[in-house]
């Protein structure tokens, strides 16, 4: 899908003549409403830097526009991340979760300039990323690396283990010469590879070894921040184990800094400092990880958390079940996108105005007019 800036909001799109004048003054309405909402973002997208983060996020927005027919004509735009925000410390884990399809992988792609924003601001150690030219940013990439989801079509077959890992160490000068074979062995011995394995190809390998030589690859340009992109989600059980206790042990040792997307809400809970819970492109709650886990307050936050299984037969969880489906990202609601699916559903309230994100108490923010009074 073909990425989309401010400038590329189209308001004078051309329909075809048979298109109804209601249709399109509604949809040329739409697009107006559309464009003043990602400027209004974008005037209040400025950070105050706190030295403490590595990371700090302010009204991220990645919109994707919808081409269709012969002539590619633009229907509208899909809304994967339509402003969020949040901050991570320096050496420290923030989850970042929901259900497939809201926007999570987007987050971490856009953060990464791997596809550029539609509007926002995004801080690492102090610098703007969206405003570094190509050349500054290509300087910046080894801090910022991303751990794919699929250990199988992430790595080259074409490449051994030692050229998947060492070739941006290569690129970006990150060793001498002479001392670049022994820092592949030294990487690779951390990630729990032997340095027999560096002239063996991905194939050779299993699932597990797989996601071990992606970690080597991120972690060998001295980075410090990663975006794990449900780096488990492909695994087997056991093997996730060991996948999750590798990162929080390499974390220990080098005082790395995760963005760690998942689904699976027991390995967040194991992993996570901090938690952010999004739906359909926003960011509905964020907290850090006893607060939220113990007190979760908005109620698509609480629905979730009642699936996690309880390894006890004799305790019967309180599981909440929502009701309907996913709207489209294209077309979602208006006022909070989650009321369609909300049992506490406020007529006249939820379905018309957007809830602002507060903070209930220190550090625990929510989105939700539940909350309005407090």
């Amino acid at each position: 899908m073909e990425a989309m800036n401010n400038n590329d909001v189209n308001t004078n799109e051309v329909l075809p003549e048979e298109t109804p004048v209601s249709e399109r003054l509604s949809r040329k309405l739409k697009l107006m409403e559309l464009k003043e909402r990602i400027r209004a973002m974008e005037e209040t997208s400025d950070i105050e830097h706190n030295p403490e983060n590595v990371l700090e996020v302010k009204n991220l927005v990645k919109y994707f526009p919808i081409k269709t027919g012969l002539f590619s004509q633009l229907t509208g735009y899909v809304r994967a991340v339509d402003g969020v925000s949040f901050s991570i410390k320096r050496g420290t884990t923030m989850g970042l979760v929901g259900e497939s399809g809201c926007g999570k992988t987007t987050v971490g792609k856009t953060l990464l300039r791997l596809t550029e924003k539609t509007a926002g601001t995004a801080m690492f150690n102090g610098e703007d990323i969206f405003s570094l030219p190509k050349s500054e940013m290509r300087h910046l990439r080894p801090k910022i690396q991303m751990i794919f989801q699929d250990p199988y079509s992430s790595l080259s077959p074409r490449l051994p283990v030692s050229e998947i890992i060492g070739e941006a160490v290569r690129e970006h000068n990150i060793v001498p010469p002479n001392e670049f074979n022994d820092y592949i062995d030294r990487i690779m011995l951390a990630c729990g590879l032997q340095p027999y394995h560096k002239d063996r190809y991905p194939h050779e390998f299993s699932g597990g070894q797989r996601q071990r030589i992606c970690i080597a690859r991120s972690i060998a340009l001295n980075p410090d921040f990663i975006v794990c992109d449900e780096p488990v989600s492909a695994l087997d059980v056991s093997i996730q184990a060991q996948i999750i206790n590798l990162l929080m042990d390499l974390q220990k040792q080098f005082g790395y800094t995760y963005l760690f997307i998942s689904h699976d809400l027991s390995v967040v809970e194991h992993i996570s400092d901090t938690v952010g819970v999004m739906y359909l492109g926003n960011m509905v709650e964020y907290a850090p990880k006893e607060k939220i886990f113990k007190n979760p307050l908005h109620p698509y936050t609480d629905a979730l958390f009642s699936a996690i299984p309880v390894p006890d037969p004799d305790v019967k969880m309180n599981r909440v079940i929502l009701q309907g489906s996913i709207p489209s990202p294209a077309n979602p609601p208006s006022g909070c996108k989650f009321h369609t699916r909300c049992s506490r559903f406020i007529e006249g309230l939820c379905d018309v105005e957007v809830p602002e994100t507060r903070e209930i108490e220190e550090g625990h923010f929510v989105a939700c007019h539940l909350y309005d009074n407090e």
